[in-house]
C-alpha cells in the first residue's frame, strides 16, 4: 500500500466512558467474526494496517472519528472482543504498561497456536524492532506509549502503535504489516499517521539515509574512543554547541533550533562499546542492541553527515493525518477511492452481521458521518 494523503489526530484527553466500551466490544466482535469469515485473517490484518479503515472502525464503533484517542480506545476493545481460540487472532501488548507485556503475550499465543520457539522468538523480535525502529531509527519527538502486535495463528502480524508529543500535544500513529514488509530499515511501515508534519526530522529509514547508515555501522566498529574524538572534531571549543550554525526552523512565532539536530547530550557509551565489542554486520543489527538510544543514533548520524559527507534523510515521513486534509488539497489532497474502499467493505461487513436491525443502522449512520460533506454511497 503506498503512504498518500493526510488526515489530522488531535490529542484529547480522558477516556472513553464504560457504556461505551461495553458497546463497542460487542460491536466489535460481530464484524471482525463476519470479516474472518468472509475475507480470512490476512484481510483483516491488511484492514487494520490501513488508515483509513482503522478510522473507520472506529466512527462505526462510536468513538471520535478523528481523535488520538481512537488508537488506544480501538485495539484495547479489540482485545477484549477478540477471544483466540475462538478468532485465531492474538492481540498482544496496549497502552502504557500494558505494553511491556507484549512478549510476554507474544510468547503465549504462540504456544496457543502451535508455533515453535525459534517462529514465536521471531515474532517477538518484530516487536521489539518495529518499536525501536519509532522510538530510535525516526526521530520527530514522538517517544511511543501504545503498542499493539496483532498476531494470526497463520503466522502473520501487524503492529499498531502510537507515540506522543509532549511540547504540542499531538500524537502519531505507525502501522506495519507483514505481508509488506521487504526490511525493518528501509521503509518498513505500511502507514504514518500524525496531526503535523514536522519541517525537520531526522528518518534513518529513508532510502536517502541509505549510506549514512553504512557510515554508521562502520563507525560503531571502531573503538569508543575515536568516536568520542571524532564527536569533539564536530564541536570546536569556540562553539558552545551545534545551534549555534545549525539550520533554524519556525515553531510559533519564534526562530527554534530543532531538537533532533541538537549535538546529542549524552551517548550511552557501555551501549557503543557493547557495539563495538558485537561489530554489527549492518544497521538492522546495531539498531537492536539494547541500550542504544536515540541520542547515539543521532549522533552517529552526525559524524556520518559531517566528517564523512553521507548526511541521512531529514524528511518527515508521515503521509496520512486523521481528518484527511482538505478539498483543495491543503495540505494534502485526499484520497477518495481508499476511503470509499474502506468505507464499503465496512458497510458490508455490517449489514452482514449477527446484529439487530437497530445497531445495523445506527452503525451504518456513524460510517456515512465519516464521509466528507456527508456524502452518501451507502
Amino acid at each position: 500500500m503506498d503512504r498518500t494523503g493526510y488526515a489530522e489526530l488531535p490529542l484529547h484527553g480522558g477516556k472513553a466512558p464504560q457504556w461505551l466500551v461495553n458497546r463497542m466490544i460487542r460491536l466489535a466482535k460481530q464484524i471482525v467474526m463476519i470479516i474472518l469469515e468472509e475475507h480470512g485473517h490476512d484481510v483483516f490484518l491488511q484492514r487494520i494496517s490501513d488508515p483509513y479503515w482503522f478510522q473507520a472502525l472506529g466512527c462505526v464503533l462510536g468513538y471520535d472519528w478523528h481523535s488520538s484517542g481512537v488508537t488506544t480506545v480501538l485495539t484495547g476493545v479489540l482485545k477484549s472482543a477478540i477471544d483466540s481460540k475462538e478468532f485465531g487472532l492474538a492481540i498482544c501488548g496496549g497502552k502504557g504498561k500494558a505494553s511491556n507485556r507484549a512478549q510476554v503475550e507474544i510468547g503465549s499465543a504462540s504456544n496457543e497456536f502451535g508455533f515453535s520457539v525459534e517462529e514465536a522468538n521471531r515474532f517477538k523480535y518484530a516487536s521489539r524492532m518495529s518499536a525501536k525502529i519509532d522510538n530510535v531509527a525516526i526521530q520527530a519527538g514522538y517517544p511511543l506509549y501504545h503498542h499493539s502486535f496483532i498476531l494470526s495463528r497463520n503466522g502473520k502480524w501487524a503492529v499498531v502503535q502510537q507515540g506522543m508529543s509532549v511540547t504540542d500535544r499531538t500524537a502519531r500513529r505507525y502501522h506495519w504489516l507483514s505481508e509488506n514488509l521487504r526490511s525493518f530499515i528501509e521503509k518498513p511501515h505500511s502507514a504514518i499517521v500524525g496531526d503535523t508534519k514536522r519541517d525537520v526530522v531526522l528518518d534513518m529509514t529513508a532510502n536517502e539515509s541509505e549510506g549514512c547508515r553504512k557510515v554508521s555501522v562502520d563507525l560503531s566498529k571502531e573503538r569508543p574512543e575515536k568516536v568520542a574524538r571524532l564527536l569533539q572534531s564536530i564541536r570546536p571549543s569556540y562553539q558552545r554547541s551545534l545551534q549555534e550554525w545549525m539550520p533554524s526552523i519556525r515553531y510559533g512565532g519564534k526562530n527554534l533550533v530543532a531538537e533532533y539536530l541538537i549535538m546529542p547530550a549524552t551517548i550511552n557509551w557501555k551501549a557503543l562499546k557493547k557495539a563495538y565489542e558485537f561489530q554489527s554486520r549492518n544497521y538492522e543489527e546495531l539498531l537492536g542492541i539494547r541500550g542504544l538510544g536515540s541520542s547515539t543514533i543521532r549522533g552517529l548520524s552526525l559524524i556520518s553527515e559531517l566528517v564523512y559527507g553521507e548526511k541521512p534523510s531529514w524528511k518527515d515521513p508521515v503521509k496520512y493525518s486523521f481528518a484527511y486534509g482538505g478539498k483543495d488539497g491543503v495540505p494534502f489532497p485526499v484520497d477518495k477511492k481508499a476511503m470509499d474502499n474502506s468505507i464499503i467493505f465496512l458497510q458490508e461487513a455490517i449489514e452482514n452481521s449477527r446484529l439487530g436491525d437497530k445497531e445495523k443502522i445506527k452503525s451504518l449512520q456513524r460510517l456515512r458521518r465519516f464521509l466528507p460533506n456527508n456524502q452518501n454511497i451507502l
